[in-house]
């Protein structure tokens, strides 16, 4: 069954009620949960169960502050760094507010170890705060993989809170689960299976946040080859969640798409999607089965001929923004275009990928290519 399926299922249980997918037998999960606790005694607790509290103004200039909330899970606290300037939510508030040119208040509501059922009493602490929100930054699902939280439960949650978000005006946009088979702790199979159900969970996290009209940005193994190969810079001192310069990747991958969310970049022309950077539009399962195997990947709903859905269901548009150039003093940059058209490349606006043929008959394999790469790991 390809990912594109198998997170369609899933997403099809959250919305009717059913528990997700089937699991292992009992000797499997005997096995996985000795893994599972062998591998949190080495992770151990290093840093407590309280991160640095990022929350505040961030920026100056006119006008009212964009107010921006960081919901989720450790790494929307951004557990493992010690001051809350290198925090995920202080990275994006910093560089939303130089490119934007005003202030930002940042709210974090986000708890460490949150699962995504948790989700709901962070979305009432930030509308009982006031009902003034602009943008809301979702970063959740590596305790659902390994608190084993069934699927669809996971994602039910989730959806629900990007649809009470989006109800209070705020644009969302949410960090998918990371690729889990990146932490050195985990030895195998559970490192493989970690890897197998976070991607499977980003897959199915994208479904029922474009259909609930957020989008995501595929975290995969935290943004770029870059975690695998230099664990020792990216990583904290516990080696499962990011070191601040990790956290300046992530973050710099959410930027854009928060910035493009609240149109704070109008001087930019239009991105389309540029078929040779593996970017287009296809249905919603088949386009989040695409970014969960490709770190970076933006996906939102789209329509394709006046029609928001098709034979396959809701239409999605796959992007790899150019991460963005923040300036010191807040002012636009002046040669922000030219930068985003270098990144681009020379047909950047080339032909619209709308429609099934922009994807070719074998989506379905494209779409699982990710598992090939990973057989042996």
């Amino acid at each position: 069954m390809s990912r594109a399926r198998r997170a369609r299922r899933i997403a099809a249980a959250a919305a009717y009620g059913g528990g997700g997918l089937a699991g292992l037998g009992a000797a499997g999960y005997g096995i996985l949960f000795t893994e599972a606790k062998l591998a949190r005694r080495w992770i151990g607790t290093p840093f407590g169960k309280q991160g640095p509290d990022a929350s505040g103004r961030y920026g100056a200039g006119p006008g009212d502050p964009v107010v921006m909330a960081m919901l989720g899970d450790s790494s929307a606290v951004g557990l493992g760094v010690d001051d809350p300037a290198q925090t995920p939510g202080a990275v994006i508030a910093t560089g939303l507010a130089a490119l934007s040119g005003r202030p930002v208040d940042l709210r974090v509501v986000a708890v460490v170890g949150a699962r995504s059922e948790h989700l709901e009493a962070q979305v009432d602490r930030l509308l009982e705060a006031g009902p003034s929100l602009d943008v809301a930054v979702v970063m959740v699902g590596a305790n659902d993989v390994t608190n084993r939280t069934k699927p669809a439960v996971a994602i039910r949650a989730l959806a629900e809170a990007v649809r009470r978000l989006r109800a209070a005006g705020a644009q969302v946009v949410v960090g998918t689960c990371p690729d889990l088979g990146t932490i050195e702790p985990l030895a195998q199979p559970l490192k493989y299976l970690a890897r197998r159900w976070s991607r499977e969970l980003a897959a199915a996290q994208t479904i029922a946040v474009v259909e609930a009209g957020g989008r995501t940005v595929s975290l995969r193994d935290l943004i770029g080859a870059e975690f695998a190969s230099r664990p020792h810079e990216l990583f904290s001192a516990d080696r499962f969640h990011p070191s601040a310069a990790g956290y300046a990747r992530c973050a710099a991958a959410l930027l854009p798409s928060v910035c493009d969310a609240l149109d704070v970049l109008p001087w930019l022309p239009e991105q389309r999607p540029d078929v040779r950077r593996g970017e287009g539009v296809d249905d919603v399962a088949h386009a989040a089965a695409r970014a969960a195997a490709v770190a970076g990947t933006e996906v939102t709903g789209t329509e394709v001929g006046g029609a928001a859905r098709g034979p396959r269901g809701r239409w999605a548009v796959l992007l790899r923004r150019p991460w963005a150039t923040v300036p010191a003093d807040g002012a636009r940059p002046a040669d922000a275009q030219a930068a985003a058209t270098e990144a681009q490349g020379p047909d950047a606006h080339g032909p619209d990928m709308h429609g099934q043929d922009a994807q070719g008959p074998d989506t379905d394999a494209r779409a699982d290519g990710g598992l090939t790469d990973d057989a042996s790991v």
